[in-house]
């Protein structure tokens, strides 16, 4: 590949992110907004955003690809299935809070009829499930714990503190594993 042919895979590149950024700028604070709208923001030519993206569907489907891919990488990047799971819990917890802020409107649609979405999404749920399940192994869940459940309970709380979009997700993360852990109550049982 030439050098040309490769400064402009990357410029193109460089202006869909722009783009995807954008849309996820502007689509959050108004889910109507217009692809004029998400031109402006990013800086190009609406004419640009059309070439790249042939219908604001075809848009807001892309966003929910990439911040799959996102969501993916953070928890590659946790490491769950190597590191302690207490570690791996943590640091899953604060990469997937932060694609979750970052691509809140995308995620909320990334549920999609993309094929790929939602293997991704089911990857990502099979291997939450075995951090899970080696978190009770090394005794860091109870033994008598339902695995699923508290996978259940984990995501609801993930969702809940994704809605802080100006929070510090390593201090989310922390309040969400000690919730997770050690829940809200003062250890009186029924």
């Amino acid at each position: 590949m030439s050098e040309t042919t490769r400064a402009l895979r990357s410029d193109a590149e460089r202006t869909v992110r722009a783009i995807l950024e954008a849309a996820e700028r502007v689509l959050s604070r108004n889910p109507a907004a217009t692809m004029e709208q998400i031109a402006e923001a990013a800086g190009v030519a609406r004419t640009t955003v059309h070439r790249r993206f042939a219908s604001r569907e075809a848009l807001v489907d892309a966003m929910a690809a990439w911040a799959t891919r996102q969501f993916a990488e953070a928890m590659d990047a946790a490491h769950t299935d190597s590191t302690p799971p207490l570690v791996a819990l943590y640091q899953a917890t604060a990469n997937v809070l932060r694609v979750k802020i970052d691509w809140g409107f995308a995620m909320s649609r990334a549920l999609s009829d993309d094929p790929e979405v939602a293997r991704v999404h089911s990857d990502v749920e099979r291997r939450c499930e075995e951090l899970f399940r080696r978190a009770q192994d090394a005794g860091v869940l109870r033994a008598d714990v339902d695995v699923v459940w508290a996978k259940r309970v984990y995501y609801a709380l993930c969702h809940e503190a994704a809605q802080d979009r100006e929070g510090d997700p390593d201090a989310m993360a922390t309040r969400l594993v000690d919730t997770l852990l050690r829940g809200v109550g003062a250890g009186q049982g029924l």
